[in-house]
């Protein structure tokens, strides 16, 4: 796993665990076992969708060689 999928399964994670202890307090759960049952679907959820959303990031940019998976070596690039 590279790191832009492992930023954005963290980030996905916090905020779906996040909307489904939401949900379960809104529908009136408040037990201990609602909460950590949300914090477990977050984290088996979190997980695809990084990858997902990793792969589709990198598809879009134009400066990404997706098939490589590594930078497009033709491109001038600057650092200042």
């Amino acid at each position: 796993m590279d790191r832009l999928a492992l930023y954005t399964t963290w980030i996905g994670g916090s905020s779906i665990a996040g909307a489904l202890v939401i949900v379960c307090f809104t529908l009136g759960y408040y037990s201990f076992w609602a909460i950590a049952g949300c914090v477990i679907a977050g984290a088996i959820i979190a997980y695809p969708s990084g990858k997902l959303i990793s792969r589709m990031i990198k598809r879009w940019d134009p400066a990404w060689d997706s098939r490589r998976n590594a930078p497009k070596p033709d491109l001038k690039r600057r650092r200042d």
